[in-house]
């Protein structure tokens, strides 16, 4: 893999051009700044991919994602501080008091300032102060606060506040919480490598995926390329016999078959022609290039023989795949994973304990904030004073602090039930993770299959182009020679062009093979290369 997140090392200066309009412009902008074809090797292809695919660039979101989920987890460890403010006016208060008898408690307080004031007369050696009867005190509690100029509003419900604020700050410090401990906890140690060993083998498909559409349209442009030329050559031998039958060497019906064939051969044309197109736009969608952008892709498929490939037995290349698939790593995380959930759910048997701390500064401000002071000499004489309305009288502070402990006890064996429904979950991925031991042994054994069959045809389709050309040389040489007809050499040259493209599918599936042993076993085949290179010296 990581020969394939090397650099992009384009070999011309208009492809450098080109590319820097594909990766980093966006699709409407690439189209105008692009004036000619963007020619595109196959390491640029898988590069490209591997910056612009889609789902790739969302598989890397996905791991951005879990990295916030995890900030987020331990930010239960943190402190919870809130901050509110509320102002309330209230219109209609009832009394506490309404229907019992501490109403009437509150009522008679006004008898006990008289029996006060005869208490005083009667002790205060003063003869000319007597007790009075209890109308008199009132009589004359109301005139000195008429002379006083003060006028009493009087209220029904002496607990009604009018107007109240309260502000507070809260602070909540979780001090143990086994859920959010081992969630947390668990969240760092394996959610990174699980969503990293994800994108590693999404990224090894892909490049699987580019190769093979890579491969499969340099095959059918190579197609196309034969059938137009199959279709110049029995156009040209159509004309030649059309001549003859017109000179009356040759029989009608020699021109009409050349006819059909003519009209078979453009029809194959199309449909080849449009094979073309549809590859390329599987292409496109794999490397999130522009479908509107003119791609060429750079190299022979004849070449693809050349790649070197290096027989190991099948034991070591099962190994190799157990230790470098990242599917299996992933699902190896995955159980491990869901033992962290299983703790968690059997950390809801514990308690959780938290600290907190309340600070508040309330405000109850009646309407009437009139205060009557009684004068010091004369208990009928009053003064009245009226504090702001920000008096500190009424503005206060409250604080409280204290612990919190939770501790559920009993809900239903709902937490049994997950606790065993996790357990399950437990033993379905060790079972999947079997399976896949299985299936990567299948896979691997299945790709080295393919890759000795590819080996195989290669080999012969290669004899057999070589036949070809000889025979067609042969052909050519009895046309010259004046003992062959232009339909011998035709047959000749479409033989060589069959046997060439024949040739070149045995190169096609022994590349594709190639890549999906690569696949199969997590590792480039180059690396292995190395390897046993490294175990030689």
């Amino acid at each position: 893999m990581s020969n394939y997140l090397k650099p992009i090392a384009p070999h011309t200066a208009s492809f450098i051009l080109a590319a820097t309009i594909v990766l980093f412009c966006p699709p409407s902008e690439a189209a105008h700044a692009q004036d000619r074809p963007i020619v595109i090797t196959l390491d640029e292809a898988v590069q490209i991919a591997l910056i612009r695919n889609l789902e790739i660039q969302n598989a890397r979101l996905d791991r951005d994602m879990i990295q916030s989920q995890i900030s987020e987890g331990y930010s239960e460890l943190y402190p919870l501080i809130d901050l509110s403010s509320s102002y309330t006016r209230n219109i209609l208060t009832t009394n506490p008091f309404a229907g019992s008898a501490a109403g009437g408690l509150f009522s008679s307080l006004g008898l006990v300032d008289w029996l006060a004031f005869n208490e005083d007369a009667r002790t205060d050696g003063d003869p000319e102060t007597e007790p009075i009867p209890v109308e008199d005190y009132f009589d004359m509690k109301e005139q000195g606060l008429i002379d006083s100029g003060i006028q009493v509003e009087v209220d029904t419900n002496p607990f009604a506040v009018p107007n109240q604020y309260r502000t507070g700050l809260a602070v909540t410090q979780k001090l143990f919480d086994a859920r959010v401990l081992f969630g947390a906890k668990g969240a760092k140690k394996w959610l990174p490598p699980f969503t990293d060993a994800s994108i590693l083998r999404q990224e090894q498909l892909l490049i699987d995926d580019v190769k093979r559409i890579f491969y499969q349209t340099r095959l059918v442009e190579e197609r196309a390329q034969v059938q137009r030329l199959s279709v110049e050559r029995s156009r040209k031998t159509k004309d030649e016999l059309t001549r003859q039958v017109a000179q009356g060497v040759l029989p009608k019906f020699q021109r009409l078959s050349a006819e059909v064939d003519l009209a078979n051969l453009e029809t194959e044309l199309v449909v080849v022609t449009n094979q073309v197109e549809a590859s390329m736009d599987a292409l496109k969608l794999l490397l999130g290039i522009d479908p509107e952008d003119q791609i060429i892709l750079r190299g022979d498929l004849a070449e693809g023989r050349l790649v070197p490939f290096i027989p190991i037995p099948i034991e070591e290349a099962v190994s190799i795949a157990l230790y470098s698939r990242p599917d299996l790593e992933q699902l190896r995380i995955q159980i491990e994973i869901d033992k962290v959930q299983l703790n968690v759910i059997n950390a809801e048997y514990y308690p959780d304990l938290s600290a907190f701390m309340n600070l508040g500064y309330i405000g109850n401000v009646p309407d009437n904030r009139q205060v009557i002071m009684q004068d010091d000499d004369d208990p009928f004489a009053y003064t009245a004073t009226s504090l702001g309305y920000f008096s500190s009288a009424y503005w206060n502070w409250d604080m409280n602090a204290g612990f919190r402990l939770n501790w559920n006890l009993f809900n239903g064996f709902s937490t049994t039930e997950r606790v065993q429904q996790r357990k399950i979950t437990i033993q379905k991925a060790e079972l999947s993770r079997e399976y896949l031991f299985t299936r990567i042994r299948t896979e691997v054994q299945k790709s080295m299959r393919d890759v000795a069959a590819a080996q195989q045809r290669m080999a012969s389709q290669e004899k057999n182009v070589d036949n070809a050309d000889l025979n067609y040389s042969f052909v050519d040489a009895r046309l010259r020679e004046g003992v062959a007809s232009p339909i011998e050499l035709r047959e000749a040259s479409n033989q060589l062009d069959q046997s060439r493209l024949n040739f070149l599918q045995a190169v096609h599936d022994y590349v594709v093979a190639i890549s999906s042993y690569e696949t199969a076993l997590g590792a480039p085949t180059n690396e292995l290369i190395e390897s046993a290179a490294t175990d030689t010296e």
